[in-house]
C-alpha cells in the first residue's frame, strides 16, 4: 500500500501579530503568513505556493523582502532563542538559503528587520527594553556589528535602511528615533533628536536624507539628517483643498488625532494610514512640499446585516507593486485589501477591494463538510459563519451575527446548517445570498453539534449531556447522560445506529441511538480527551487527548497507543477508505479537522483564524482513489418571498427599461429632426456656392477664348517672321560651311600628326611603367620573404627559450621540493632520536631510584654499618640531584632546539613563497610576449592583404587604359565615315537646300546633345588619365615601402625587447639559485648543530 501525503493546497486566512505581514513578490504575486507557513498568492491565477517554517518554530514575528524582491527573511521564535531564515523566492519550493542567529547576543525574538538596498546586508532588532540592533552580512552568516538601541524607557518597533545608502540606518519606536551609520566594523549613532515623550509607530525614508515618522497622536514629523525640521499638518477631509500645510516646529509634545500606524514611500511621494480604515496618498510638489492627492477608505460590508466593523479596521502594513500600479494593505482584523493606482482607473470610487476574499478575524471554533456539495462551513469567535467551496477555493456565503458562534454542522445535502451560539442553537437555511434561521433550540453554549449521515437526526452537546433531535419534527428524541465532565466531541457511525463521544472526564462512550443506552465505554481519568472518531469500518474508536497519545479502543479495551512527539493531540480524523489517519497537535493549535467525502482534501482550522486546505496524494503525486461515487448537486434554496421580490424587481426593471427605451427613441427622433434641419441648411449653402462657382466658370471660359484668339494672331505673326529668319540663316550657314570645311581639312592633317606622336609616347610610357612595376614587385616580394623567414626564426627561438625556461623552472621546483622533503625527513629522524634518548634517560632514573630503595633496605638490615651507609647515601643523593638537574637542562635544550627547528622551517617556507610568486610573474610575462608576437603576425597578414588590394587596383587601371584605346579606335572610324559623307556633300554646293539637308543629317547622326566639345578634348582626357594613373601607382609603391620599413623596425624592437627580458630572467634565475644555495648551507649548518648537540648529550655522564 502506497503512503499518503497531505500537501498544502490553499490557505484562507492571514496570521496577525506578524510585523510587515504583506509584501509584493512581483506585479501579480503577494506574500503573507498563514498558519505556520508563508503563502505566495498569485492574484491573476488564484493559485498559491507555500514556504513552510522551521519544524521547531513556535511563532513568526516579522517578515522582510529584499529590494530586488528575490529573498524573503522570516523571523521565528524557537524556545529560548530566535532565528532569522532567508528564503529564495525564485526557487519553486522557496529554498532555504541561510539561518541567522544573534551570535553572542541573547535574543528570544526579532520583532523587526530589514534588507539593505543592494540585498547584501540584513539588520534585525532584538526584543525587550535592552534591545540590540544586529548588522549581518547574511550570505556568509557573519555578524558585522551590534549596537544597543533600546533603554528602560524606550523600545524599538521598526528598523530600515536608507534606500540610497547601505550604511545609513534608522530605528524608531516608543520614545526613540535614531540614525546610525556603519563604518569601520561598528554602528555609530549619527543623530538622535530628543523625542523621549513621543511614541513613534512607523517611519519611512522619502529621500536620501529625509525621514517621515508617524506618531500615535496623529502627527507626521519630517526629519532631515536626523534633525526635526517641520511637521506635515493634515487637515480633515472637509477642510483641505488638496494642499498640505508644512510648518516649522520647535516642540513636538502632545498631538491629538488618528493614529498613524503605517507609512510607505514611493516615487511620487508617500502613503500613510490616517486613522481606522483610511489611507491617504501624498504627492511631492515643486516647493519641496507635499500635496494630499487621494483618500482611500475600507468600505462597509454590504453582505452584513448589522453595522460592519470593516471601516474601523486599523491598517498595519502597506506595500506597493514593483510598477507602483497596485496598493495592498493588511489590517488588524486579518483582512487583505488592494487598490489600483493605474491611470486607467482614476475615475472609479476611492474604496479598497478584497485582495482575495474575506477571512476570519478571530479563532475558528468549528468546521464541517457535506456530501452532496463541495462546501465547507466554518464558525468563529468573530460572530461570523462562512461557507467555502473547496473546489473553486472561493467564499460562497457568509453572515455575521450578534453572538459568537461556538460550533457548526452542515447537513449532508448542503442546504441546511446548524450553528451553536452562547444562548441558543439555531437551524438555518442556506439560501442563494443569505443564511436564514428556521428553528431555534434551547441548547445554551453548544460547543459541539453534528448531523447524522442520513440527515434525519442531529446531536447537540449541552455541557455533559448530548441531545439528539429530529430534523423533520424538531423534537428531542434522546438525551444521552453519562459524562461527568464537558463533552468535547461527538461522531456518528456510518449507519447512524451508534454515536461516540468523549469528554474532559476521561471517558469515551459508545451510544446506541435507537435505545439511548451505552454499548461500550473506556474511562481514563488521567486523560482529558479532546476529539474522537470511528474507524473506517466502525469497529474501533480512535481518541486523542492530553496524555499525548493516539488510542485505538475496541470493546472497552485500548488495543494500541501511538505516542506523539512531545506535544498533545487536539484533533483526529479518519479517511473514508481507512488508508490514513490524521491528527492535529497543540503546537499549531488546530481546533478541528475534517476530510471531504471523496478523500481528496483534508480541511483544518486553527486558533489563528486560518482555514487550510490540504491535497491528499500518494508517492507518485496522484490523488487518492475513492470507492464511493460522489455526485455534487447544484440546487440552492430560494424562499417564495425572495422569488416574488426578485420577480417584482424584474418587473420594475422591465418597466424602467421600457421607459428608458421610449425616452431614448424620443431623444433619437429629436436628434433626427435637428440633424435634418442642419442638413437642409447645409444643402442650401452648398447650392448657393455651386451657383456662384458656375458663374465664375463661365467668366473664366470667356477669358480663355479671348486669350486663345490673341495667341493665334501672335503665333501667325511669329511664323512669318521665323520663315524670313530661316532663309537668312540658310544663306549664312552655307557660307560658314565652306569656311569650316577648309578649316576641317587643316585640323585633320594636324590630328594625324598628333595621333602618331601620341601613340609613340604611349608605347614608351607603357614599357617604362611595366618595367618599374615588375622591379618593385620583385623587390617587395623578396623583402617580404626575408621578413617572414626572420619572423619564423624569431618565433621558433622564443618558443625554444620558453620551453627551456619552463623545463628549467620545473627542474628547480622538483629539486627544491626534493631537498625540502629530505630536510624534513632528517629533522623528523633527529627529533625521533632525541625522544628515544629522553626515554632512555627516564629509564636510567627509574633504575637509580630502584637502587636507592634497595640501599635503604640494606641500611635497615645492616645496622652495624650505619655511618658508612649514611655517607654513601648522601653521596648517592647528591648524584641523583645532579642527574635530575642534568635531565631538566637536557629537556630545556631539546624543547629550545625543537622550537628553533620549527622556526627555521617556517622561515624557509616564507623565503620560498615569494620566489614562487616571482616565478609565476615571469611565466605571465612570457605569456604576454607570446601574445605580442601573435599580434605582430596579424599585422603582417594585414600588410599582405593591402599588397594584394594594390595589385587588384593596378589591374583595374590597366583595364581602363585598354578601354581608352578602344574609344580612340572608335573615334577614328567615326572620322573616316565623316570624311566620306562630307566629300559626298561637296557635290551639293550648287544646291543649297539639298546641302542643308545633308549637313543637318550629318549633324544629327554624329553630334549628340551636350557633346559639343568632346572631340576636341579627347586627347587631353587621355593624357590626364595616364598622368593620374602614374601618380597613383607611385604613391602606392611609396606607401608599401614605408609600411615595410615600419614593420621591420617593429620586428627589430620586439626582438631587442625579448632579448633584454631574457637576460633579466636569466639574471633573476641566477639570483634564485644563489638564494637556494644559501638556504641549503643554512640547513647544513642547522643539521651540524643538531649533530653536535646529540654528541654532547651522549658524552654527558
Amino acid at each position: 500500500m502506497a503512503s499518503v501525503v497531505a500537501q498544502p493546497h490553499f490557505a484562507c486566512g492571514l496570521r496577525t501579530g506578524v510585523r510587515n505581514n504583506l509584501c509584493f513578490f512581483d506585479e501579480q504575486t503577494v506574500v503573507f503568513p498563514s498558519g505556520n507557513s508563508c503563502v505566495c498568492y498569485d492574484t491573476a491565477q488564484r493559485s498559491q505556493r507555500f514556504i513552510p517554517a522551521s519544524q521547531d518554530s513556535l511563532r513568526m514575528r516579522a517578515l522582510a523582502i529584499s529590494a530586488n524582491r528575490r529573498y524573503l527573511a522570516v523571523s521565528e521564535e524557537r524556545g529560548q532563542r530566535a532565528t532569522i531564515t532567508v528564503f529564495d523566492l525564485q526557487h519553486e519550493q522557496g529554498r532555504k538559503r541561510k539561518v541567522l542567529t544573534a551570535g553572542d547576543v541573547h535574543a528570544q525574538q526579532f520583532p523587526c528587520m530589514a534588507f539593505s538596498p543592494d540585498s547584501k546586508y540584513l539588520i534585525g532588532q532584538t526584543g525587550g527594553p535592552d534591545g540590540t540592533l544586529i548588522f549581518w552580512l547574511w550570505e556568509k552568516q557573519k555578524v558585522l556589528a551590534t549596537a544597543r538601541t533600546g533603554t528602560a524607557n524606550a523600545y524599538v518597533t521598526q528598523v530600515s535602511f536608507s534606500p540610497h545608502n547601505n550604511t545609513q540606518i534608522c530605528v524608531s519606536g516608543g520614545g526613540v528615533l535614531k540614525l546610525l551609520r556603519y563604518s569601520d566594523g561598528t554602528l555609530k549613532q549619527s543623530a538622535a533628536p530628543k523625542v523621549e515623550s513621543v511614541n513613534f509607530l512607523c517611519h519611512a525614508w522619502v529621500t536620501e536624507e529625509r525621514v517621515i515618522a508617524g506618531t500615535d497622536g496623529g502627527r507626521l514629523l519630517v526629519f532631515e539628517s536626523g534633525n526635526l525640521r517641520r511637521e506635515i499638518h493634515v487637515a480633515p477631509q472637509g477642510q483641505c483643498d488638496g494642499q498640505v500645510e508644512m510648518k516649522k516646529i520647535g516642540d513636538i509634545k502632545g498631538g491629538e488625532g488618528p493614529r498613524i500606524t503605517a507609512i510607505l514611500s514611493h516615487s511620487r511621494g508617500f502613503a500613510c494610514s490616517l486613522g481606522p480604515g483610511t489611507v491617504c496618498l501624498f504627492e511631492r510638489n515643486k516647493e519641496d512640499g507635499y500635496r494630499r492627492s487621494r483618500e482611500i477608505r475600507i468600505p462597509a460590508d454590504p453582505r452584513c446585516n448589522e453595522q460592519s466593523p470593516a471601516p474601523r479596521q486599523v491598517v498595519h502594513t502597506m506595500c506597493m507593486s514593483p510598477a507602483e500600479q497596485t496598493l495592498a494593505v493588511s489590517t488588524d482584523r486579518g483582512q487583505l485589501y488592494s487598490f489600483s493606482l493605474s491611470p486607467a482607473d482614476i475615475n472609479r470610487e476611492e474604496h479598497f477591494e478584497f485582495l482575495s476574499q474575506s477571512f476570519h478575524s478571530k479563532s475558528i471554533t468549528g468546521v464541517s463538510v457535506c456530501i452532496r456539495k463541495p462546501l465547507v462551513a466554518t464558525s468563529s469567535l468573530d460572530h461570523s459563519v462562512r461557507i467555502w467551496n473547496y473546489e473553486t477555493k472561493l467564499l460562497e456565503l457568509y453572515k455575521e451575527f450578534q453572538e459568537e458562534a461556538h460550533s457548526v454542522a452542515l447537513h449532508p445535502t448542503g442546504l441546511f446548517i446548524l450553528v451553536g451560539f452562547s444562548d441558543k442553537l439555531r437551524l438555518m437555511n442556506l439560501l442563494i445570498d443569505d443564511i436564514r434561521a428556521i428553528k431555534e433550540f434551547s441548547v445554551r453554549g453548544c460547543r459541539e453539534c453534528a448531523f447524522s449521515h442520513g440527515g434525519h437526526l442531529f446531536a447537540a452537546v449541552n455541557g455533559n449531556v448530548i441531545h439528539i433531535y429530529s430534523v423533520t419534527s424538531f423534537e428531542n428524541v434522546l438525551s444521552l447522560k453519562g459524562h461527568n465532565g464537558k463533552v468535547r466531541a461527538v461522531e456518528w457511525s456510518r449507519d447512524d445506529s451508534r454515536l461516540v463521544s468523549c469528554g474532559m472526564d476521561g471517558g469515551v462512550y459508545e451510544w446506541n441511538t435507537q435505545t439511548g443506552k451505552r454499548e461500550s465505554e473506556s474511562v481514563l481519568k488521567s486523560c482529558s480527551y479532546t476529539d474522537v472518531a470511528f474507524s473506517s469500518d466502525c469497529k474501533s474508536i480512535l481518541a486523542v487527548g492530553s496524555d499525548r497519545t493516539l488510542k485505538e479502543i475496541q470493546d472497552c479495551q485500548v488495543l494500541r497507543e501511538v505516542p506523539a512527539d512531545e506535544v498533545a493531540h487536539t484533533a483526529v480524523t479518519v479517511s473514508h477508505s481507512g488508508r490514513v489517519v490524521f491528527t492535529g497537535t497543540s503546537s499549531g493549535t488546530i481546533r478541528a479537522m475534517v476530510m471531504t467525502s471523496d478523500d481528496q482534501f483534508l480541511l483544518s482550522v486553527s486558533e489563528d483564524g486560518c482555514l487550510l486546505m490540504w491535497k491528499l496524494i500518494d508517492k507518485e503525486g496522484r490523488g487518492l482513489k475513492s470507492h464511493r461515487q460522489i455526485i455534487h448537486t447544484e440546487e440552492i434554496l430560494v424562499t417564495k418571498s425572495d422569488l416574488e421580490e426578485k420577480a417584482q424587481n424584474m418587473l420594475e426593471l422591465k418597466m424602467r427599461l421600457e421607459e428608458l427605451q421610449m425616452e431614448n427613441e424620443y431623444q433619437l427622433r429629436l436628434k433626427d429632426m435637428n440633424y435634418n434641419e442642419k442638413m437642409k441648411e447645409l444643402s442650401e449653402t452648398f447650392t448657393q456656392q455651386i451657383e456662384s462657382l458656375e458663374t465664375m466658370q463661365q467668366a473664366t471660359k470667356a477669358e480663355m477664348e479671348k486669350h486663345a484668339r490673341e495667341h493665334q494672331e501672335s503665333s501667325s505673326e511669329a511664323a512669318v517672321k521665323h520663315a524670313e529668319e530661316l532663309k537668312d540663316l540658310g544663306f549664312s550657314c552655307s557660307q560658314k560651311l565652306i569656311v569650316e570645311h577648309e578649316r576641317y581639312q587643316d585640323l585633320q592633317r594636324e590630328h594625324r600628326r598628333m595621333q602618331e606622336d601620341y601613340e609613340e609616347r604611349l608605347r614608351a610610357a607603357e614599357e617604362s611603367t611595366s618595367r618599374s612595376l615588375e622591379e618593385l614587385t620583385q623587390l617587395s616580394e623578396a623583402k617580404l620573404q626575408e621578413k617572414t623567414q626572420l619572423l619564423l626564426q624569431r618565433q621558433e627561438e622564443s618558443q625554444q627559450q620558453a620551453r627551456k625556461f619552463k623545463e628549467f623552472l620545473r627542474q628547480v621546483e622538483e629539486d627544491e621540493a626534493r631537498r625540502s622533503h629530505d630536510a624534513q625527513i632528517n629533522f623528523e629522524k633527529k627529533l625521533h632520536g632525541e625522544k628515544e634518548t629522553n626515554t632512555n634517560l627516564r629509564r636510567e632514573t627509574d633504575l637509580v631510584t630502584q637502587k636507592f630503595h634497595s640501599l635503604q633496605r640494606q641500611m635497615d638490615d645492616r645496622s652495624s654499618d650505619v655511618n658508612k651507609l649514611k655517607q654513601e647515601r648522601q653521596k648517592l643523593l647528591g648524584l641523583i640531584r645532579s642527574l635530575e638537574c642534568d635531565i631538566e637542562d637536557l629537556k630545556r635544550q631539546i624543547s629550545g632546539h625543537e622550537q628553533t627547528s620549527n622556526d627555521k622551517l617556517s622561515e624557509l617556507k616564507e623565503q620560498t613563497e615569494p620566489q614562487q610568486d616571482d616565478i609565476n610573474e615571469k611565466k605571465e610575462h612570457i605569456h604576454r610576449l607570446e601574445v605580442e608576437l601573435v599580434s605582430i603576425g596579424k599585422t603582417n597578414a594585414q600588410l599582405r592583404l593591402s599588397v594584394s588590394d594594390l595589385g587588384l587596383k593596378l589591374k583595374t587601371r590597366d583595364k581602363e587604359v585598354h578601354e581608352g584605346r578602344l574609344k580612340a579606335k572608335d573615334l577614328e572610324t567615326h572620322l573616316q565615315r565623316l570624311r566620306s559623307e562630307l566629300q559626298s556633300c561637296v557635290g551639293f554646293l550648287q544646291e543649297p537646300s539639298r546641302l542643308k539637308e545633308s549637313v543637318l543629317a550629318i549633324h544629327a547622326r554624329y553630334v549628340a546633345p551636350g557633346d559639343g566639345g568632346m572631340k576636341s578634348s579627347v586627347d587631353e582626357d587621355v593624357q590626364k588619365t595616364l598622368r593620374l594613373q602614374r601618380e597613383y601607382q607611385e604613391k602606392a609603391v611609396n606607401k608599401l615601402k614605408s609600411k615595410l620599413a615600419r614593420s621591420s623596425e617593429e620586428h627589430e624592437k620586439a626582438y631587442e625587447k625579448i632579448t633584454k627580458e631574457k637576460g633579466t630572467l636569466i639574471a633573476e634565475i641566477n639570483e634564485l639559485r644563489k638564494e637556494l644555495c644559501a638556504a641549503r648551507a643554512q640547513v647544513k649548518e642547522h643539521a651540524a648543530r643538531l649533530a653536535a648537540l646529540k654528541r654532547s648529550r651522549r658524552a654527558a655522564p
